[in-house]
């Protein structure tokens, strides 16, 4: 079976997954105050549906469009805008008829499903799998350091040793994500000489980074061979080989993979001297605006890291899963940052994008993880202030608690109609990127 078809099968099933349990959250609440639910849908029914069935009240379906799914609760403007049944006199049964705080708790349903979701996902996942770790001694070769870094007093081949006071290999995550998404104070290196520094980074280092395009900050440095060439690339067209071994670039010794992507990062032409047939070569390769070079490598010391693996008790992975699902949810709503910026708002991307940070082969741990990412974007997401949106219905509701005034069946409809016009165009803009990303890179 293709990348492809592996990837998407996951993709397909993990939102699946997300959608009926979203949905469900919000038709259990609604049954349970009595409410009337007409539809249950995975993916949408759009002229017809792949399958159906009505039981009791509610017609339980499949539909062919698969960009989401949706409940239909009787009385309730939603993205269906059945008007007709709006225009009749409200009924028992209905949306509209029940009291303001269960129809808050419907509303939020589907969102705090997702949540919890989420984090038992996350305490399964230790409980099944434990949680691999590295200490400072099992990065052999240490890390390559990006450009910003290093005017900190960061160095090529440091090995982190604590951050803010706490030893790295008690911290149980990627030093990057503490780096853009957490307030890092202080960073405990050791240099390649043995010297231990201390080096206090300011409170926007997370912002400096991802305006210099340095991320990761931090790699894991590794001895590389390039194993291929993409034909009509920059580094084709200078007339680099696949069997050439890279010496230096623009006079710098080339020796991990990391110092190669440094100098291309920081440069825009790269004067490369290769060794080949036991001869010494100079190519110079003119890079692109996106600084991809069109070059695959392949480590040569497939030990340059070494992860270890701590196991989880049932109660140390309901602790450990509640822990890592807050920090999830935290470095997610921190990611907003950056997104309502120019450049955040170019790396925007639908549904191929998280199709691919999908592996290439099935694997579980991979795919519960990212269903549970998932899960905790599908919920935050939700929960913005849109008509249309659960956090559009929520906006409304509380503002009709607070001030004792429910809004008029024709604002909620154009509000609605306003919400679904704001969804379309940032599904259109999210997936355009893809589609560009795609054609030119």
């Amino acid at each position: 079976m293709s990348e492809f078809f592996i990837k998407a099968a996951q993709l397909l099933l993990s939102l699946s997954i997300l959608v009926v349990l979203h949905e469900l959250g919000h038709f259990i609440p609604a049954k349970l105050f009595k409410t009337r639910v007409e539809k249950f849908y995975l993916f949408f029914d759009v002229k017809f549906s792949l399958f159906k069935k009505k039981i009791g009240d509610t017609e339980y379906g499949i539909g062919w469009l698969p960009l989401g799914g949706y409940v239909k609760i009787s009385g309730m403007i939603d993205e269906s805008m059945d008007t007709e049944q709006m225009a009749l006199p409200p009924q028992p049964w209905e949306f509209r008829s029940k009291p303001a705080w269960q129809r808050l708790i419907i509303m939020l349903g589907g969102v705090s499903v997702n949540f919890i979701l989420a984090f038992v996902l996350f305490m399964m996942m230790l409980f099944v799998w434990g949680k691999n770790y590295t200490t400072r001694e099992d990065i052999k070769y240490g890390f390559g350091v990006a450009k910003t870094l290093e005017a900190y007093g960061f160095q090529q081949g440091d090995k982190v040793i604590s951050v803010n006071g706490e030893l790295y290999e008690d911290l149980s995550i990627d030093i990057n994500k503490y780096l853009m998404f957490r307030k890092v104070d202080n960073v405990k290196v050791e240099h390649l000489d043995g010297s231990i520094e201390d080096i206090n980074l300011p409170e926007d280092i997370g912002t400096k980074l991802f305006e210099a395009g340095d991320i990761p900050a931090l790699a894991h440095r590794y001895p590389f061979k390039l194993d291929s060439v993409v034909k009509d690339s920059p580094a084709d067209n200078s007339g680099l080989l696949a069997e050439d071994k890279i010496i230096t670039v623009n006079g710098e010794p080339i020796t991990y993979y990391t110092d190669l992507t440094y100098q291309i990062k920081n440069n825009n032409t790269l004067n490369v001297e290769v060794e080949r047939n036991n001869e010494v070569k100079n190519l110079t390769i003119t890079q692109n605006e996106d600084k991809i070079i069109g070059i695959f490598a392949k480590a040569t010391d497939k030990d340059y890291i070494k992860l270890s693996n701590r196991e989880y008790t049932i109660s140390e992975s309901i602790t450990g899963g509640l822990s890592q699902g807050y920090w999830e949810v935290k470095d997610y709503l921190a990611q907003f940052k950056y997104i309502f910026t120019k450049k955040g708002a170019a790396q925007i991307g639908g549904f191929a994008a998280i199709g691919n940070m999908f592996p290439a082969t099935w694997n579980w741990h991979a795919f519960w993880y990212l269903t549970a990412f998932l899960s905790i974007m599908l919920a935050v997401l939700n929960l913005l202030p849109i008509p249309a949106l659960d956090g559009g219905h929520v906006m409304f509701l509380l503002y009709e608690m607070v001030s004792g005034r429910k809004p008029g069946d024709k604002f909620m409809e154009y509000a609605q109609m306003i919400g679904f016009f704001i969804l379309i165009a940032l599904v259109l803009f999210a997936n355009g990127n893809d589609i560009f990303k795609a054609i030119f890179n």
